[in-house]
């Protein structure tokens, strides 16, 4: 016999040996045998005959191969694998829950899982024991497993103690002493704000803005001959920067409606008034540019009563001041006004404990880190203090008031600069001074804690609805594949998915292609935050998808490029700068910088931009009209063909061009002509008045009366709709 034959035969008898003494095990309790390893031997067919009498009493061979599997592994296994606790007709279930861990909990195995999952409509073929069950699914595998089910109680965490930092109670009116007011400037762009503010201070702030424009909010003391201290906040008036401007009257004591006596009440003279009554602040009105030979300060006056702001000569009680912020006219009036209107307000403030106070802007600055211009309110700052703002806090390093002098103390109404901070906080956020560093983590970390918590809730509002959408989407594709196979069901979704799987880089590009992603950069917190609040009114995604990828504080950097690269993004600045290295990477790697230092300048280059995403639309110029006076056909060959006598009757028919053919107000074909003939000679070009035939390039009936329309299409750049408001 063949060797390779009785080496075949000898493993079988070793195998059948093996279940044998495996079936003995199983029957040890009704026989009391006990078990006894076989030797190996050379001879296996003395092995055979050790137990004869079980082989006439196993009669279910089948669960020997289990049964020797589990043997085989059950020393290697009792220590690796934890026992699955068995479960007693009721299984706890959670969202997102594995197969396996599905299995575990119900105290069986994965097939087990897998055999109640024939019941669904899920595909096994692309189930593995890491898979994400669907809670409808998990609830029905129990069911079907004839158990109950109940929802898993959620982990509740050892309630966190409130670490944070609050404002003192209300001081004693004892303590109090006067303050210098908080006065702020609005009005409408270019109606002479800060031309007024610069005369009150005798500097030249006004050419010194790009463009002549405030751009952030610029914080001042003003000292008037008369001894008394105004705190001036100077915010812009381009409707961009609508946030600014709220966050200046909700820190100021009075408002200065600066109003130009030639233009009248504008748009953000309207907005500028709204945000005075909602923070409760009085108006003093100052209707600038009054030397003008058109001015006209009576007319502002009653255009401002239609908006409830009543002067006091028409029996209100808002003080008008007519001025020339350039020459300098009657100033004093306006800051005498100012100080009357302070003094009725009787505005005092507590100058000892803990400081209180509130960002006006922040920036960073290369050679003094993160900076920030702030109104103290309560208490005296010094330095050494320690301060926390938002998610982030300083201690005190220096400070320097509007003209870069350094500053010992700072008391309340005062406008100070503040180094020392870890990070930029943002614009609008409070400060309040803490006992110690310590004592100022332990405030950051309860702030973090909070917005974590916040955004881990919004985040599984988001994603339960995804998954409901996505739910829907999947029962919705399964109904139309129900009276399919799964053999057949995977066919169809792979032809319906195959055109992504295998597209090329060149055509996710050009599927890419009408998106512009932008990465914006500012000088300081307010300047980026007004630029994403005109992005946010973006509303014309269907022509051209915009995504800022990234946003941020200080001049361009390297990260900029490489994150512009990764997403075929722009860069764009706002009175920030990049350096000649960044500028030669940028262009090595072919990305856009764009700088501004005006924000309608920024707006225009946006839109540019978006306009060039977007696929150019084809216009149709006529160049000449005819009309079909008679109808004849010649027979080429064995066919006839139609032929239009015509007559031109505007512009001219070039045979080069695109033709229509209109019946009725309707085109019926368009194309281009198969043959244009003057008399008997074959023409290029017919011009108006003159008689022709001609036919086209396709079999189509003429009719007396129809019009031959001649023209070429032209593409066009089209442009986006998204109006930003100004």
């Amino acid at each position: 016999m063949n060797r390779g034959l009785i080496l075949q035969f000898e493993n079988l008898v070793q195998l059948r040996v093996a279940c044998r003494q495996l079936r003995t095990l199983s029957y040890r309790k009704v026989y009391r045998a006990q078990w006894k390893p076989v030797q190996s031997s050379a001879h296996p067919m003395w092995s055979v005959l050790l137990y004869p009498q079980f082989w006439q009493k196993d009669k279910l061979i089948s669960v020997a191969l289990p049964q020797c599997r589990h043997l085989a592994t059950k020393e290697g296994t009792k220590k690796k694998k934890k026992k699955i606790p068995l479960t007693k007709g009721e299984v706890e279930i959670r969202q997102n829950m594995t197969v396996e861990e599905l299995a575990q909990a119900m105290g069986k195995d994965i097939d087990h899982i897998y055999e109640a999952l024939l019941y669904t409509d899920i595909d096994l073929d692309s189930l593995e024991p890491d898979s994400v069950l669907y809670e409808d699914h998990i609830k029905l595998i129990v069911k079907k497993s004839g158990m109950k089910y109940k929802s898993a109680k959620l982990k509740e965490e050892k309630e966190r103690e409130n670490t944070d930092a609050v404002k003192r109670p209300p001081a004693d009116p004892a303590v109090l002493t006067p303050r210098p007011p908080v006065v702020t400037i609005l009005g409408h762009v270019d109606h002479g704000k800060t031309t007024l503010l610069d005369s009150l201070r005798k500097t030249q702030v006004a050419s010194m803005e790009a463009g002549g424009i405030t751009q952030h909010i610029g914080a001042f003391l003003v000292h008037l001959p008369s001894g008394e201290k105004i705190t001036f906040l100077d915010t812009p008036g381009h409707a961009a920067f609508s946030a600014m401007r709220a966050r200046g009257t909700n820190v100021t004591d009075i408002v200065i409606l600066v109003v130009a006596a030639e233009d009248g009440v504008m748009q953000q003279t309207i907005e500028s008034i709204q945000h005075a009554k909602n923070a409760g602040v009085p108006l003093i009105l100052a209707i600038n540019k009054c030397d003008k030979p058109e001015a006209d300060p009576e007319r502002v006056k009653k255009e401002l009563l239609a908006h409830d702001v009543v002067c006091e000569e028409f029996g209100g009680d808002v003080q008008a001041v007519n001025i020339s912020a350039l020459k300098g006219e009657n100033l004093m009036v306006l800051a005498e006004a100012t100080v009357a209107l302070a003094e009725m307000l009787e505005l005092k403030a507590d100058s000892t404990g803990l400081v209180e106070g509130t960002v006006i802007e922040s920036r960073k600055d290369k050679g003094k880190g993160p900076v920030t211009t702030a109104i103290i309110q309560r208490g005296t700052l010094r330095r050494g203090c320690v301060l926390v703002a938002g998610k982030t806090w300083a201690k005190v390093r220096f400070m320097f008031d509007e003209n870069g002098k350094a500053l010992d103390a700072a008391s309340p109404g005062i406008p100070v600069e503040i180094m020392g901070w870890k990070e930029v906080p943002s614009a609008g956020d409070e400060i309040l001074e803490v006992e110690s560093e310590q004592r100022a983590h332990e405030v950051v970390a309860w702030r973090t804690y909070v917005e974590q918590q916040e955004k881990m809730k919004r985040e599984v509002e988001v994603i339960e609805e995804k998954q409901k959408e996505h739910r829907m989407e999947y029962e919705k594709k399964q109904q139309k594949l129900a009276h399919l196979t799964w053999r057949q069901r995977k066919a169809v979704l792979y032809k319906a998915n195959k055109h992504l799987m295998f597209s090329k880089p060149k055509e996710r590009t050009e599927m890419d292609k009408n998106m512009l992603s932008v990465i914006v950069k500012g000088d300081v917190d307010g300047s980026v935050e007004a630029i994403l609040n005109i992005l946010d009114s973006y509303d014309a995604e269907d022509e051209c998808k915009l995504d800022i990828i990234h946003f941020g504080m200080g001049d361009i950097s390297e990260t900029d490029i490489n994150l512009a690269e990764a997403f075929n993004g722009v860069v764009f600045g706002f009175s920030v700068k990049a350096n000649d290295s960044i500028k030669q990477l940028a262009a090595k790697k072919g990305i856009k910088i764009k700088l501004h230092n005006i924000i309608y300048k920024f707006i225009e280059d946006l839109k540019d931009e978006l306009n060039s995403r977007l696929p150019p639309s084809v216009v149709e110029n006529t160049i000449g009209e005819a009309s079909v006076l008679n109808i004849f056909s010649v027979t080429v060959g064995k066919s006839k063909i139609p032929v239009a006598g015509c007559r031109v009757q505007k512009g001219l028919l070039d045979k080069k061009m695109k033709f229509k053919l209109i019946r009725n107000g309707d085109v019926i074909w368009k194309g281009s002509l198969s043959s244009l003939r003057h008399h008997k000679d074959d023409v290029q070009v017919i011009k108006t008045g003159m008689d022709c035939g001609l036919s086209l390039d396709k079999h189509i009936e003429f009719s007396i009366g129809d019009e031959i329309i001649c023209y070429e299409e032209k593409e066009v750049q089209q442009t986006t709709s998204w109006d930003p408001g100004f």
